[in-house]
């Protein structure tokens, strides 16, 4: 990101952007599918908001911007005061990702009724390109099913009690597991997830033209 901003204040500029308001987003999702559900916590602390400023942690900004990789400041719920109690924790989890989805697909329309090859360097398109691209990656990072990320609740539906083992043991380990796939796995893992997604939603889009423009980026 710092040697983004050496080279390309503008494209830095756009990027911190995208990067800001899709955590911001995605956090407010998280509030707003708590609070639907019965459980007022998220309101009481601000969270139900737009305000980027209530949902960034400062260490974790700080993070994306020196080794791009971060966090948001996470929304506390209470599970007990959702309408379920099954399946309340989970809905409220991947709410956060649902929304990053939503958000790129919202972009992805734009950018196939917006940038052609005469514009696809231009500013607008720089940001939608950006924008699009950073939802997509929450969106499928944070469906990891490892703790702390959302995709964990997931396993707290779908796993028997006679499994429910290996949620105990992710949550000592899950961490570790993730940090070796950030490190180690992200070219292998990560971005072909990232680029499959990608191809389906600009194809939903009606937009083939741009699954290059995405993968070549």
């Amino acid at each position: 990101m710092l040697e983004i901003l050496r080279v390309n204040p503008v494209a830095f500029f756009l990027l911190a952007v995208a990067i800001i308001e899709a955590i911001a987003l995605h956090e407010y999702a998280h509030a707003l599918a708590a609070d639907l559900q019965g459980d007022r916590m998220p309101r009481a602390f601000g969270r139900l908001s737009l305000n980027p400023a209530k949902h960034l942690d400062p260490l974790g900004t700080i993070l994306i911007f020196l080794v791009g990789f971060g966090w948001g400041k996470p929304v506390e719920f209470r599970p007990e005061a959702l309408a379920s109690k099954r399946f309340g924790a989970a809905i409220v989890a991947l709410a956060g990702p649902t929304m990053n989805l939503l958000l790129a697909i919202v972009a992805a329309f734009v950018m196939t009724l917006y940038i052609t090859e005469d514009n696809v360097d231009g500013v607008i398109a720089t940001f939608l390109l950006v924008f699009f691209s950073i939802n997509l990656l929450l969106a499928v990072f944070n469906l990891i099913p490892l703790p702390p990320l959302d995709g964990s609740r997931l396993l707290t539906i779908f796993l028997p009690p006679s499994k429910q083992k290996v949620i105990f043991f992710l949550d000592r380990y899950g961490f570790i597991i993730l940090l070796a796939i950030v490190f180690f796995g992200w070219t292998t893992i990560i971005a072909p997830l990232h680029d499959a997604v990608g191809r389906w939603v600009l194809r939903f889009a009606g937009s083939d033209e741009l699954v290059d423009i995405l993968t070549s980026g």
